[in-house]
């Protein structure tokens, strides 16, 4: 019936005020010491990059001996020539593989093992600032006339959450990329495994990736702080954005 929907949705609301304010009070203060103590670990404070490397074991094959050359031509001429009479026998695209050497390429340990800390400290601050968000929205009164000022503050908040969860989903998409670029090169280097660029590439973004890691992890904490002193430097007028005609007499 209607009476016990309301009665449901009452029950709904004040879960989600008691759980965010027991985030705001204790879980975001808690939470920004464990990720500033993160931020000291030996793993995320590597100074010498090499350290993180990961050894690509795709081993450079034999040259390839070009045969049945035209007339002693060289070996572009003689490419030239092939293509003039209609075959590409000899046109060379790139190494074929038929199967990894030690049966399949492995991604960079080290960096999986500092993603696999670090996603989940994303995820709940993602999932965190929307339980915020909602009981932020929840205490926004009617619309009215005049004596918006705690309105507005209310307003400022629930904008700060939503960009801060927007931030940190992109930091998810940021290590989707990291996997998807590094696999690319990792491809382009098993099909010319001659092309020495291909191979200081992958360590290039290998060590991007660390640092950008760390930058994540550091980003989260500041996140804690400031949502934490913001919301309780307006605690008042986030819970209470209108005083009443008694409160303004004195």
């Amino acid at each position: 019936s209607y009476i016990c929907l309301c009665l449901q949705v009452a029950a709904f609301k004040e879960r989600i005020t008691a759980e965010a304010e027991d985030l705001v009070a204790n879980f975001f203060p808690k939470k920004l010491l464990e990720l500033d103590h993160f931020l000291k670990d030996p793993s995320i404070n590597i100074t010498e990059l090499k350290e993180i490397h990961s050894d690509i074991n795709l081993p450079v094959p034999d040259p390839i001996l070009f045969s049945n050359l035209h007339d002693g031509l060289d070996a572009q001429n003689a490419k030239k020539r092939k293509l003039e009479d209609g075959s590409g026998d000899d046109m060379v695209t790139g190494t074929k593989v038929f199967v990894m050497p030690d049966g399949m390429m492995k991604s960079n340990a080290n960096l999986v093992d500092l993603i696999e800390k670090v996603k989940p400290e994303i995820r709940i601050l993602i999932e965190k600032c929307n339980t915020v968000k909602m009981w932020v929205q929840l205490l926004i009164p009617r619309i009215e006339d005049g004596n918006n000022f705690g309105v507005s503050i209310q307003e400022e908040t629930v904008a700060e959450l939503r960009t801060v969860e927007g931030e940190a989903a992109s930091y998810l998409d940021q290590i989707s990329r990291y996997y998807i670029t590094r696999a690319k090169l990792v491809s382009k280097i098993a099909k010319y495994p001659h092309v020495e660029d291909y191979r200081r590439t992958v360590t290039e973004i290998d060590e991007k990736e660390y640092i950008s890691l760390k930058i994540i992890v550091s980003e989260l904490r500041n996140q804690y702080v400031t949502l934490h002193d913001m919301i309780l430097k307006n605690i008042e007028k986030i819970k209470r954005p209108r005083s009443s005609n008694a409160d303004a007499l004195y």
